[in-house]
């Protein structure tokens, strides 16, 4: 039998008491008060209610190593990503990886892979695949709905894949980015039970006032933290944290969960509310097997310092510590297989291309730490009838290429990404992930491209011969080695990527985002340039 000592920590009846707490096995079996306690706080552990573990360019295994010591105890994973790219090999393969880790993971159904019909993905998860993984034990909710279209007008696929979850009896993660109105309406009455999308204080609202609950986002590249968290003073019951995509320097280096809470306390709001915010309220919401400091509860928790700055001392997971004053207590899983999905052929200069068909060009207009994005018009520069890109004016050429299948380069043009030299190009581009490239040449983009191929997946900054490339031979989206590897390597090319002019906190992050057609305003998809109000493609000039 095993005890520790505190102020403990109780969410569900908003108390804190003196006590010991005496755990046998994987459970907590008694609570004894008493004011002989050492001088900590022992909290329930907490969870991010939304990430796609792919982000971290780890495997679940590797994640885990590096969240525990930030006292995360669980996440909840839309494993759409790998999903995109190999089906449910890949989910399952994310599944059996993240068992071999203490920490609890709780994967989901991808509701949309591909994310739309119009782009490719390396797999296709209709109706009855969805419905198949719904009845499994290890899956317990419907990831994020992204074609809202599809909720909205009743497509007949959607609404099958939403009914199967309500039958089984699994919420639904949702998707709406800036949904409101009629059309939200529409969208909630399908049983949308969340939104981790919303980016002002009256969107969350009305989503909240139609029963879903909504996910405080704060990633390393959508950042909507500041602008909701006023949230906590009238809705606390219907909010959790969640960092949606995490960059491995970004969790090594800046926390998790955790720093959410600290920034939280450090705004005035109740340690207590935001507690129950980020460990409570996830439970309740997905079902989670996950204890909360109480008898015969799982012996899932957190101690720290105090209750101001949240300094994690140790971290427990079915009554066994498995991290300890910013160090992992349990050994690194090796895996000796790797999953992937790559068939592209190397490209030519001159299938990128793009002949004048209108007098201006649409553009791409990013705007740093957001997913959506604007549409405006510009002069197209010209040379030898190509349009190129202008990098006095930072309107770059921007290229989706499909990497399942022989294919044809998709061209557009996007705006303050920033670089005055080289190119960019990565396999990591929400959904489909297919190679994305941007870059101030053809020929740059050319050799970015082909240098991406040649590596069968990752991120790459590149000019001329020189390149700083992060091989990602999991699905392109993941790396087996060790986290602190990836994330020194994730920051070289980071650095080159900015050294090279990007003035973007994460530029591959956001370039990363520029293939997700399900966030408006305009985006690239391997198929063509797509306007996500209309949910149409659109033509590149006029």
């Amino acid at each position: 039998m095993k005890s520790i000592s505190g102020q403990i920590v109780d969410v569900i009846n908003k108390t804190i008491i003196k006590g010991i707490i005496q755990i046998e096995g994987d459970k907590i079996i008694r609570i004894i008060p008493t004011d002989a306690v050492d001088n900590q706080f022992i909290i329930p552990g907490l969870i991010d209610a939304h990430i796609h573990i792919e982000s971290s360019m780890m495997l679940p295994s590797e994640f885990a190593r590096y969240s525990v010591t930030h006292g995360t105890v669980a996440c909840v994973c839309d494993p759409h990503e790998i999903a995109n790219v190999s089906g449910v090999d890949g989910i399952d393969y994310m599944i059996e990886n993240a068992s071999h880790s203490p920490m609890k993971f709780y994967f989901g159904a991808p509701s949309c892979v591909p994310s739309t019909a119009f782009e490719t993905a390396g797999a296709i998860l209709d109706a009855s695949a969805v419905e198949k993984l719904l009845k499994r034990d290890d899956i317990y909710f419907l990831a994020e709905m992204m074609n809202y279209p599809g909720v909205i007008h009743k497509n007949k696929e959607v609404h099958s894949k939403l009914l199967a979850a309500q039958t089984i009896g699994k919420p639904v993660d949702g998707h709406a980015p800036g949904l409101m109105g009629n059309d939200l309406k529409a969208y909630a009455a399908g049983g949308i039970t969340t939104d981790h999308e919303c980016m002002t204080l009256a969107e969350a609202k009305e989503k909240m006032a139609l029963g879903m609950k909504v996910l405080i986002r704060e990633g390393s590249a959508a950042k909507n933290f500041d602008d909701l968290l006023p949230l906590m003073t009238d809705y606390a019951g219907n909010i959790m944290f969640c960092s949606d995509d995490k960059h491995p320097d970004d969790l090594i280096k800046n926390g998790h969960i955790d720093a959410l809470v600290r920034r939280a306390v450090a705004k005035g709001y109740d340690p207590m509310d935001i507690l129950r915010v980020c460990s409570l309220n996830p439970i309740a919401h997905y079902k989670l097997d996950i204890g909360l400091l109480q008898v015969n509860d799982y012996a899932d928790f957190v101690v720290v310092d105090n209750l101001s700055n949240f300094e994690i001392k140790a971290t427990y997971i079915r009554g066994e510590k498995v991290a300890e004053n910013g160090l992992t207590c349990y050994p690194r899983f090796e895996p000796t297989e790797l999953i992937n999905h790559f068939n592209a052929r190397k490209i030519t200069e001159d299938q990128l291309i793009v002949r004048s068909t209108g007098e201006y060009l649409k553009v791409i207009i990013v705007d740093d730490g957001q997913l959506l994005t604007q549409s405006m018009l510009y002069q197209p520069k010209m040379e030898n009838d190509n349009v190129v890109s202008d990098i006095e004016n930072d309107i770059l050429k921007l290229v989706v290429y499909n990497r399942y299948k022989p294919s044809t380069p998709s061209v557009a043009f996007i705006k303050n990404i920033g670089l005055k030299r080289g190119a960019l190009a990565s396999t990591v581009s929400h959904d489909s992930h297919n190679i994305v490239a941007v870059g101030t040449s053809d020929a740059e983009i050319t050799l970015a491209i082909n240098k991406i191929i040649d590596s069968k997946g990752g991120i790459l900054a590149s000019e001329g011969d020189r390149t700083c490339l992060l091989s990602l031979p999991v699905g392109g989206l993941m790396s087996e080695r060790e986290g602190a590897l990836i994330a020194l390597k994730y920051e070289e090319v980071d650095a080159m990527a900015k050294e090279l002019g990007s003035t973007l906190r994460a530029p591959f992050m956001t370039v990363a985002f520029m293939s997700l057609l399900v966030i408006p305003e305009l985006k690239l998809g391997d198929i063509g340039l797509f306007d996500g109000k209309l949910f149409a493609f659109t033509d590149l000039m006029e």
